[in-house]
């Protein structure tokens, strides 16, 4: 895990102590359930309009209103408030959550794109949580490609009853 959380540091340039700086203060007291809804709802806005179909494709197995849904339950929840997102779908395993979608720096830099400009019309998010929340986001987006590089180059698959490695005899 922490070696992860090290190429996340690396590709996003946001250590890993400064991603959480959002544990320093609970930003669900300080923001509100209707704030993360309304985050997650501009976010998702955006995605779902995109203009590039590459980027939109990741999204197609679910309906904008359950990913905002889903979004905004694992914020409110990891942001310190009640465990929405948990009750609902069990423990939110960000990288095995993501694993079936194409994690790449790109999609990260896209996604990024996105929840920044989503942060920047949320005006209810003070700069400070605003801050946090990006720098937390850059680094969990590129954990997710970290995560999703690692599965790719460890993948285990089951072979006449024994497991070997993608591309071994």
């Amino acid at each position: 895990m922490q070696w992860l959380h090290a190429q996340a540091s690396v590709n996003s340039g946001i250590k890993q102590e400064d991603a959480f700086s959002i544990d320093k203060v609970n930003l669900y007291d300080r923001l509100g359930f209707d704030t993360f809804v309304k985050l997650s709802t501009n976010f998702y806005t955006r995605v779902f309009e995109d203009d590039q179909t590459w980027f939109r494709t990741i999204f197609s197995n679910s309906t904008k209103e359950e990913a905002i849904r889903n979004q905004y339950e694992f914020c409110i929840q990891r942001m310190g408030g009640p465990p929405l997102y948990g009750q609902r779908r069990g423990q939110p395993s960000l990288i095995g959550r993501h694993s079936p979608y194409a994690m790449t720096k790109e999609a990260a830099g896209r996604w990024l794109y996105h929840m920044e400009a989503a942060l920047d019309d949320t005006h209810e998010i003070d700069s400070d949580s605003k801050n946090r929340l990006f720098k937390f986001f850059k680094h969990t987006a590129f954990f997710l490609v970290a995560g999703k590089e690692l599965t790719n180059n460890h993948r285990l698959v089951g072979y006449g009853g024994c497991k070997h490695r993608v591309g071994e005899a």
